[in-house]
Parts: structure tokens; C-alpha cells; sequence
């Protein structure tokens, strides 16, 4: 599609064909995309802010930063944060503090999933340290046992006692799916602690536990 009518598709009144547009923008230089992208960062469907969003990530200058920045922090919508969240770690370290800030801030499951999986954390210990007490402190079951299992990659590095503290607390869970990804993660642990809590768990109650401690034997 030439520029000219994607010019005109951007301001169309049918979402489709600004959706459409949004997509043509993938062959087009970074300089020339993020403005037009910018038009229709404030758009009423949802749909089509995240077009933007994502856009944004594989188009990406300076100034697509700091429109990425003012989408997760002001957007109304979780699927529109979460997607710009996704794009904005592809900016590299510079985004990781505004990342952690929404993470702090944001509760919602998706933004703070989206947030887990974009960054390399295994290149921040203690950020993923951090991220996974906040995970944990929430209400959110999905988030609890990503950041358990994230816990996991800390096993090896100077964060590791606190990580296995938090799991040894996490294992006196009344959730038995909690119960099981505490065992499924202690693996990772050189631990008599470790050892002596997977040796607990493979007497609960529930099977689910019992069989995540068997996984730890293969």
C-alpha cells in the first residue's frame, strides 16, 4: 500500500481499515512510522491502540519510547498496557525501571505476565527478586506461580536465600497448585531445608503436590 493511502486509511471511520494501515506501516523505515503510528495512539477501539502498541516495539526510536512510556502509564485498557509493556522491552535496559514501575503499580494479571516474560531476568536477579515478591503479595493465582517458578532462576545466584525463604513460606500454602510449584521450583535448591520441605510435601494431602515431588526425582 502506498504512503498516501495509508495516510487515508489511518483516518478512516472504519477500525478495519485503520487496523489495515497500522499493518502496511511494517514496510515502511522507523522515522516515517512512528509519527503516523503516534495519530492513532489515542484511538477509541482498544484493537487498534494495541496495533500501535506493538508497533511501536518493532519500529522503534527515541521518540516511540516515550510514546510507549505514555501508554503503560496512562492507557485505560490492560491489553493495550500489556502489549506496549511486551514492546518497550524490546527497547533493551532503558526500559527496565519504567517496567518495574508499572509492575509495582499495575495489578492486573496480563500487564504483570507481560512484564515476566519480556524481560531476561536472569540478567537482573534482584529485580526478578523483587518482581516476584510483589507476584506473590498479589491475589492473582497465574502471577503467584510465575514468580514462584521464577524463583527458581535465583538458585545459583546471591539472591538465593531469600528466594528459597520465600518459597519455604510459599509451601505452607492453602492452595495445593501453590503447594505443587513450590516443589516443582525447590528442585533447583542445594538445600537441607529444600530437602526437608520436598520430603513434607510428598506426605500432603492432595496429589497434585505429591506428584509435583515425584517430577523432581526424574
Amino acid at each position: 500500500m502506498e504512503l498516501h493511502q495509508i495516510e487515508t486509511y489511518l483516518e478512516s471511520p472504519n477500525p478495519q481499515n485503520r487496523m489495515k494501515a497500522i499493518t502496511e506501516l511494517r514496510h515502511y523505515d522507523p522515522p516515517l512510522v512512528v509519527p503516523l503510528l503516534k495519530r492513532r495512539m489515542y484511538d477509541q477501539e482498544f484493537m487498534i491502540r494495541s496495533f500501535v502498541a506493538m508497533g511501536l516495539g518493532f519500529k522503534r526510536t527515541d521518540e516511540g519510547f516515550e510514546l510507549l512510556v505514555n501508554i503503560i502509564e496512562n492507557d485505560k485498557d490492560y491489553n493495550v498496557r500489556a502489549e506496549a509493556a511486551n514492546s518497550l522491552a524490546k527497547y533493551g535496559e532503558q526500559s527496565i525501571p519504567h517496567l518495574v514501575k508499572l509492575f509495582q503499580k499495575d495489578s492486573h494479571w496480563l500487564v504483570r505476565q507481560s512484564i515476566f516474560a519480556a524481560i531476561d531476568l536472569t540478567q537482573y536477579p534482584e529485580i526478578l527478586l523483587d518482581l516476584s515478591v510483589l507476584g506473590l503479595k498479589g491475589n492473582d493465582p497465574v502471577v503467584k506461580l510465575t514468580a514462584i517458578a521464577n524463583l527458581g532462576q535465583l538458585a545459583e545466584s546471591a539472591q538465593a536465600s531469600s528466594a528459597l525463604e520465600m518459597l519455604l513460606e510459599a509451601a505452607g500454602s492453602e492452595k495445593a497448585i501453590i503447594r505443587a510449584q513450590v516443589a516443582r521450583t525447590l528442585k533447583h535448591f542445594v538445600d537441607p531445608r529444600a530437602e526437608s520441605t520436598l520430603m513434607q510435601l510428598r506426605q500432603d494431602s492432595d496429589y497434585r503436590v505429591v506428584g509435583a515431588t515425584l517430577e523432581t526425582l526424574v
